[in-house]
């Protein structure tokens, strides 16, 4: 029996011991093997952090060169989950709202951590919003869940790691000089997500077609506010090689968006209309797709549902990301094969990164074959 095949056996043996008050776990650091007693309780702690942009992110709203996040652990009988909310200012949370929600949770009345529903739901169900406090405990979770079995997160889902699709490479609105740096930058990726809503929209375009002919995603951020205008530029881009078009207008305006998106040439995708499953079903006639990303929904839970919804509406799923570190854009990337398309970068825009996780080889998401979600923590 190989390294593989024993990690593999251990795990089915880790499902079914569990009951009988012991499991088998594989220490994702040296792939070791041992036995423990399943009688611990789920331990959470919480550190704030704050992320250092390599370049000032700039959308058609603000422009910012941090972004606070709250880096969690769960651990049970010695194994760690590692998780992370990312809370740039639109979400309204911050390391303050965080430490209180988070200080709020008793995991420590759960002793079954595989008890994923009921742990989510207590937490859900804790409070209103802080959806990106939640999504640190649910990564966090998936983490140890996966750690305990030995297995990776993708294939817990039942996902097929071969594929994973291309992910863009984000470009902020900026000077042209800078522009071009970023596209030099963004070599390696195949695709590149522009930054629009502002009044230089054609010139961003411009430039970056002066020095490449990948295709190209437009995210407007909200920033137009006329539809007219929106169909305009829609089939402008269109001819620039764009391939879809990104919360063009306020999510409110959803008539001028469902008649958008009617007439388009490019299908779009809605990201700051769509938080949760609900918003699916109440905008499932407003747009051409959804861009989910965990600090929105909740967690790779909520996301996965919300994947489902959107498959059975006919819509297209994108998985997107904040800026964030390589341990919540990794969780994400587990998701991936059940998507169109990826925006996975955030970590790539960041200069202090404390984890190691997913690696893009020519475009492509390319996800740890580590237990979990797979991300090792710097020491």
């Amino acid at each position: 029996m190989n390294k593989r095949e024993f990690i593999r056996y251990s795990a089915l043996l880790a499902g079914g011991a569990l009951t009988g008050g012991a499991f088998i776990s594989c220490n994702p650091g040296t792939g070791a093997v041992k036995l423990k007693r399943s009688d611990g309780i789920l331990n959470l702690r919480f550190t704030p952090y704050t992320l250092q942009l390599k370049h000032a992110f700039t959308l058609s709203t603000s422009s910012r060169t941090t972004t606070p996040v709250m880096l969690t652990e769960i651990e049970y009988n010695g194994i760690t989950g590692y998780g992370e909310a990312s809370m740039p200012p639109y979400l309204g949370e911050s390391h303050e709202s965080a430490e209180a929600f988070l200080t709020s949770l008793d995991l420590s009345q759960f002793t079954d951590p595989f008890l994923v529903e009921d742990i989510v739901g207590y937490v859900d169900s804790a409070m209103q919003g802080n959806y990106a406090a939640k999504a640190s405990v649910d990564i966090a979770l998936h983490d140890l869940t996966g750690k305990l079995t030995g297995e990776p997160c993708y294939r817990l889902f039942g996902l097929n790691p071969e594929k994973t699709p291309l992910t863009s490479f984000t470009i902020g609105l900026d000077t042209p000089e800078i522009v071009r740096q970023k596209v030099d930058e963004a070599a390696p990726y195949r695709i590149l997500k522009v930054k629009l809503g502002r009044e230089n929209d054609r010139e961003m375009i411009d430039v970056i077609r002066s020095v490449t002919d990948k295709p190209l995603c437009a995210d407007v951020n909200q920033g137009w506010k006329d539809r007219e205008h929106a169909l305009e530029m829609a089939h402008w881009l269109k001819e620039k090689g764009v391939v879809f078009l990104e919360q063009p207008l306020p999510g409110e305006q959803k008539d001028d968006l469902a008649w958008l998106t009617e007439r388009s040439p490019l299908p779009i995708i809605g990201d700051e209309a769509i938080q949760n499953a609900g918003d699916i079903l109440t905008n499932k006639e407003v747009y051409s797709g959804i861009n989910i990303k965990l600090m929105k929904c909740g967690g790779l839970s909520s996301a996965l549902k919300m994947i489902h919804i959107a498959r059975a509406l006919g819509m297209k799923v994108m998985i997107g990301c904040m800026t964030e570190t390589s341990c919540a854009v990794t969780a994400a990337a587990h998701l991936s094969p059940l998507a169109d398309w990826c925006d996975l970068d955030g970590n790539l825009l960041i200069s202090n990164d404390p984890f190691e996780g997913l690696k893009i080889i020519d475009g492509k998401v390319t996800l740890p074959e580590r237990p979990g979600i797979g991300v090792i923590k710097s020491p």
